[in-house]
């Protein structure tokens, strides 16, 4: 079953932080670095989500019929002329629902580690988020996932092993909030592994991409 290791470590996964770059105007080692921290972010959440009563039917749903995975088959075409406003309407929609009310935080979280204005992480997850959603509605066809136990399953094998990076920016978001943030099981997923360093992670692997 594919992660997000593959899609980023892929051609496909080189053409989605060129591109983000471009249209965020962020040189392309900082966006990779922030998408490297935010689509397991993403995932997190949305596996949280699924643990509410009907999240796993309307996370299902949405990847039936909008995030089908279409938009993963012609980035260059997303990319061209710059992001349609579609596009980024549709992203900001599902940060909302996957994030409510944390999103600021996430943002301030994501551009204090990397160094990147909260406004542009702002934009590059608006772009990364139909993506993310379109990469797991692959996912979701090609396992045949039909309820929530198969939906909460395959968000965990996407999420695997991540980086000390990704724990540390988890430790900082949760610092910061002490009202039982959504991000809790994000915490218990990306730090379960306990202080064992996990190699090859999404940062190496996005940093192998630049030559970092």
């Amino acid at each position: 079953m594919s992660g997000l290791l593959d899609l980023l470590n892929s051609p496909m996964g080189k053409q989605l932080i060129s591109g983000v770059a471009s249209e965020t105007g962020q040189a392309e080692n900082k966006t990779s670095d922030v998408l490297s921290m935010a689509m397991p972010l993403l995932l997190g959440a949305m596996k949280k989500n699924v643990a509410q009563p009907g999240g796993a039917e309307g996370l299902m749903s949405a990847l039936s019929s909008k995030h089908d995975g279409s938009i993963l088959d012609n980035l260059q075409g997303l990319f061209g002329g710059g992001v349609n406003k579609e596009v980024v309407d549709d992203g900001a929609g599902i940060l909302g629902h996957v994030f409510g009310n944390k999103q600021p935080q996430v943002e301030n979280a994501l551009s204090q580690k990397s160094g990147v204005d909260a406004g542009s992480i702002g934009q590059i997850l608006k772009i990364a988020a139909p993506i993310v959603m379109g990469f797991l509605g692959k996912q979701k066809a090609q396992s045949n996932v039909q309820d929530a136990q198969g939906m909460n399953g395959l968000l965990g094998s996407m999420l695997g092993g991540q980086p000390e990076q990704n724990q540390s920016l988890i430790t900082t978001l949760l610092d910061a909030d002490g009202d039982g943030s959504i991000l809790d099981d994000v915490a218990g997923m990306v730090m379960g592994g306990g202080s064992k360093k996990k190699s090859g992670g999404l940062g190496g692997l996005l940093g192998g991409l630049f030559g970092k």
